[in-house]
């Protein structure tokens, strides 16, 4: 199962190596001063829409697309697609000329939700001289690739419509081939994402495994000293023992010189470093040191290089940065790329929901907000997490997480001062609309919370830190359980009834 977008790639009469982009509808405000004051740059991508499902009878088409019965387009509504996007550019669908269809990309699972396949259509106009509204434009190729050869932060950006569906046929950003058994997605140009089964947390499944592998290899870094300088990257093999062989083969179809960024220890992120040793002993591995103490000799048993952020990797003369990001847990880094402004969040961001930070990792709160401004301040053009999508807007991503915290740690303060005083009850009243099999990790976010409320001096006085700590352990589980199994119960006779409903009224 998937859902289908139709993007319109339109030719410029006057100049057919130019199309139309648009200029692309960033969130809602937060109405917020401070998290408001942070804007991202402006991204221009392909004019594009969902695809729906053709309602009721099929009717003749009255426009004609060249090439569409390579795919199967007849349950869709392509036309009334086609006509939106051109409506809204201020064309009609007949300015088009004729239509063809260019190709299907389908995208790699990256979760929880339905895959989103994207089909291009690509027409021109047939007047040339039409006035284009506010907010789009007319870019060439070349522009494109110059605009996302010379990334700067804060600049103009190109979305992953036109890199995906134009770009990555046309240029080489990579010299590696990617194993044909494996789904991946590029975007920013050159930054390999493939999302592989891992022992991760729901709603996730998989944890993307990134692979940089440049086109024009070059051992000359410059007079920089770098940390490590390799001819390929890959961050975080941490797919599951029974994917073990397609990892492999990317490892062998990847050059020698291989350099692995660990983002952190959690399992989902590294239980692939084994199979990374035994085929190439020579990697270079990089961790943060308090990541290295919880990585086991099963999984690596050679040396490593410890950063510890700041520091600069070369990889075929590309540079990336590694921001050293403490909260989900204290060994926590990032890894800025240079070339693309994109940053790598590992688990401080994810592709859906908020993130969990790891008490038992030397996880904190304190730590977590300063990390989320350093990455703020670094405008970076995309996020790329371990889990899920890439987010195409970065600043206001970062700002929400900050929001979400701040709110939840003002209803956690609010349940205190009604006087609550244990864990279970705080979680129970806070997170009463989350799902009770998520109470668990909610749980560490709240204890999380509280040491940062009293670092802050914002507890009432007569709330007992100590007396809250004695609730964490058992006393948690034992009251969650209770909770969980009463509420499975209650769901299974309401469904059990709700069916034998059914039975009676189809009698």
């Amino acid at each position: 199962m998937a859902n289908y977008n139709v993007a319109l790639i339109l030719k410029n009469p006057l100049n057919d190596s130019e199309f139309l982009l648009v200029k692309q509808t960033p969130p809602p405000k937060f109405n917020d001063e401070e998290y408001d004051s942070y804007v991202d740059s402006d991204l221009w991508d392909l004019p594009a829409i969902k695809l729906n499902h053709i309602q009721g009878e099929k009717s003749e088409p009255t426009i004609s697309i060249q090439g569409s019965e390579k795919i199967n387009l007849g349950k869709f509504d392509i036309e009334s697609a086609l006509n939106q996007i051109v409506e809204q550019l201020g064309f009609g669908v007949r300015d088009g000329g004729e239509w063809k269809l260019w190709k299907c990309v389908e995208e790699p699972e990256f979760g929880p939700g339905l895959t989103i396949h994207t089909v291009y259509i690509m027409g021109k106009l047939l007047d040339g001289n039409q006035i284009l509204q506010e907010g789009c434009k007319w870019m060439s190729t070349q522009s494109c690739i110059n605009c996302l050869a010379e990334v700067k932060p804060s600049t103009d950006r190109v979305g992953p419509l036109v890199v995906i569906g134009l770009l990555n046929d046309l240029m080489q950003w990579r010299k590696w081939k990617v194993p044909p058994t494996l789904s991946y997605q590029e975007y920013p140009p050159g930054v390999i994402l493939v999302p592989m089964q891992s022992r991760t947390a729901k709603p996730f499944l998989t944890t993307n495994l990134i692979v940089f592998a440049p086109d024009s290899v070059s051992d000359d870094c410059g007079n920089h000293r770098f940390v490590a300088q390799g001819e390929a990257l890959i961050v975080d093999p941490g797919c599951r023992s029974e994917f073990h062989e397609e990892l492999l083969k990317v490892v062998a179809s990847l050059p020698r010189k291989l350099i692995v960024f660990v983002t952190h220890h959690h399992r989902d992120h590294v239980d692939g470093l084994s199979i990374i040793q035994k085929c190439n002993p020579d990697t270079i591995l990089l961790a943060h040191e308090n990541t290295m103490r919880r990585i086991g000799k099963d999984d690596w048993s050679l040396g490593y290089t410890s950063v510890s952020g700041s520091e600069d990797i070369c990889v075929g003369g590309q540079r990336l940065t590694v921001v050293f990001s403490p909260g989900h847990t204290d060994g926590h880094v990032a890894l800025l790329h240079a070339s693309t402004n994109s940053l790598i969040v590992g688990d401080h961001c994810v592709g859906q929901g908020s993130a969990v930070l790891d008490i038992t990792a030397g996880g904190n709160m304190t730590d977590y907000f300063q990390s989320t401004y350093k990455f703020l301040e670094l405008s970076p053009h995309a996020l790329i997490p371990m889990h899920g999508r890439v987010n195409l807007w970065p600043k206001h991503m970062l700002c929400g997480y900050l929001k979400n915290r701040r709110a939840r740690e003002a209803a956690i303060l609010q349940a205190i001062e009604n006087g609550v005083e244990t864990l279970f009850d705080i979680v129970a009243n806070v997170y009463s609309e989350v799902p009770r099999s998520f109470w668990i990790p909610a749980a560490s976010n709240v204890r999380l919370h509280v040491d940062h409320l009293a670092d802050q001096n914002k507890l009432p006085k007569e709330f007992s830190i100590l007396k809250f700590r004695k609730t964490c352990g058992l006393h948690f589980l034992l009251r969650w359980a209770w909770t969980y199994l009463r509420f499975q119960v209650r769901y299974q006779k309401l469904r059990r009834f709700a069916c034998a409903l059914s039975l009676i009224q189809n009698v």
